[in-house]
């Protein structure tokens, strides 16, 4: 099982649906607004690689998120 913590920058006036689309993702364990360089945080569980990489394009393809950076637990 892997762990995983996703920071996003989103468009500010899409903070709140895209918060409410990241929940519904599969895997997606807990996700909070944050203030200062990030907009949101996601942790997020997932059986391997493949089904962390699937999340993350679904969480990338979400409109209003600008960017996305990934980080698995060792």
């Amino acid at each position: 099982m892997l762990n995983a913590c996703i920071l996003l920058k989103v468009i500010p006036t899409k903070a709140e649906a895209v918060l409410e689309a990241i929940r519904k993702v599969e895997g997606v364990r807990k996700a909070y607004l944050t203030y200062g360089r990030f907009d949101i945080v996601a942790f997020l569980e997932a059986e391997d690689y493949a089904k962390l990489r699937k999340a993350t394009t679904v969480i990338n393809s979400i409109e209003g998120v600008r960017s996305t950076e990934t980080l698995v637990e060792a």
